[in-house]
């Protein structure tokens, strides 16, 4: 079948033919089974395009299979019949208001491209709107790629990466940031933060194309039917003969870093000293983010908690627990006090600290944490070059923290591992 395909796709055709997807031999779930996007509030999935195997959208995007979903917008595997090209269609519901990832791509579209970050950062290839049930839907248009670092955390049996592995992906994340930040003036962090799950793996193995149609038309997707539209279970790439280059990705929330911010942004445990203090911010928060993940990556374990045990998790189900108090008591367990200069910055340091800079918040300080007690991977050469890395990147002080581009010049990073 594969081979089948490749025939049919080979480059040197004028257009793609449309490949005829099956009518039957499927799975039906039930009607009752709350399924991928119709998990969400009842009545919320008629707010998606009812998207159909082997249709054609935009007159050139044949729809391969469904990759994923999210609640405000599907993902699918599509065919560009006339470049040849594999791509990933995002298909936001309908009348979806949030235009500032379609704008954000737009912008970076405009940027400069001769830095080598600008290969490393996920970008719209087009963009697109359909007209449908009574709305529209606004289409982005992106490479494909195949996994992100936390799903290839989880197939690890360890559950960490390897040394060499952490610094090729460090090294790639951190050309993309000096990239964002230097040449687009463009902070990651907003809603989301710079995590394991928003670095995704390139696909180098072009038969995952291939192998992946194959799959779908001999064993097609399983799927259920509500008011005669179809809903598709999610279909995943195959596992590569060969990984490519990790990708940045995820620029929904990203803002221009020209501008201040001081809104309450990223998800609790990687949120920047400056957030939780509500210090206008900037790009350091990526370096904070980054400093984070790495930790998450490499020891298996997060560097921060923030799970306050004098607030059952019940009374804030939403965050399970979290409370700044909490995490700044470890912040401050970790790096000792802030500086005087950061807390007179903060609209919200009165509530943790006195006039004087003393911890003064209902919540006790952990005074037997250490990074060195926390490391547990490195012999003691190793660790001090990593934890050097690490404190660089995880400073109170925003301006102290260390560049995109400075770290890139890391002794560490740089070095061969054993």
């Amino acid at each position: 079948m594969a081979s089948f395909l490749r025939r049919i796709f080979t480059v040197g055709q004028p257009e793609l033919s449309p490949i005829r997807y099956p009518t039957s031999g499927f799975e039906l779930l039930s009607a009752a089974a709350k399924i991928e996007e119709k998990r969400f509030e009842d009545g919320k999935s008629k707010r998606y395009y009812p998207v159909r195997l082997g249709e054609c959208l935009a007159t050139k995007y044949q729809v391969l299979g469904k990759l994923g979903f999210g609640s405000t917008s599907t993902v699918w595997h599509a065919r560009d019949m006339q470049t040849h090209n594999h791509v990933a269609l995002k298909i936001f519901a309908r009348d979806h208001d949030n235009n500032d990832e379609f704008n954000m791509y737009q912008y970076l579209s405009t940027c400069p491209k001769a830095h080598p970050g600008s290969q490393l950062i996920r970008t719209a290839l087009d963009t697109f709107t359909i007209s449908a049930n009574g709305g529209r839907h606004r289409c982005i248009v992106q490479k494909p790629l195949w996994e992100s670092y936390r799903e290839l955390l989880l197939r690890n049996p360890k559950r960490r990466f390897s040394e060499d592995l952490l610094k090729q992906g460090l090294r790639r994340a951190l050309l993309a940031l000096d990239y964002l930040h230097t040449v687009c003036h463009v902070v990651h962090t907003e809603d989301v933060d710079i995590k394991a799950d928003n670095i995704i793996l390139d696909i180098a193995d072009a038969k995952l194309f291939d192998d992946y149609v194959a799959n779908e038309l001999e064993y097609p997707t399983p799927r259920k039917f509500v008011d005669g539209n179809p809903i598709y279970m999610s279909r995943r790439f195959g596992l590569p003969r060969e990984f490519g280059q990790p990708i940045l990705s995820d620029f929904g929330s990203a803002v221009r870093g020209d501008i201040e911010h001081d809104e309450d942004v990223q998800p609790n445990i990687y949120r920047a000293p400056e957030v939780m203090l509500e210090v206008p911010w900037s790009y350091p928060i990526d370096i904070w983010n980054l400093g984070c993940m790495i930790w998450d990556l490499f020891e298996g374990k997060h560097l921060f908690h923030g799970i306050d045990d004098k607030i059952p998790a019940e009374s804030n189900p939403n965050d399970g627990g979290y409370t700044t108090r909490a995490h700044l008591a470890e912040v401050v367990g970790l790096l000792g006090l802030p500086p005087a200069d950061l807390l007179s910055r903060g609209s919200r340091s009165k509530e943790f600290f006195t006039r004087d800079g003393q911890w003064c918040a209902d919540f006790d300080i952990p005074h037997d944490t250490s990074l060195e007690a926390s490391e547990e991977k490195f012999n003691d050469e190793d660790k001090a070059e990593f934890l050097r890395l690490v404190r660089s990147m995880l400073r109170w002080m925003p301006e102290d923290r260390k560049t995109a581009k400075d770290l890139l010049d890391d002794a560490w990073l740089n070095s061969d591992s054993v």
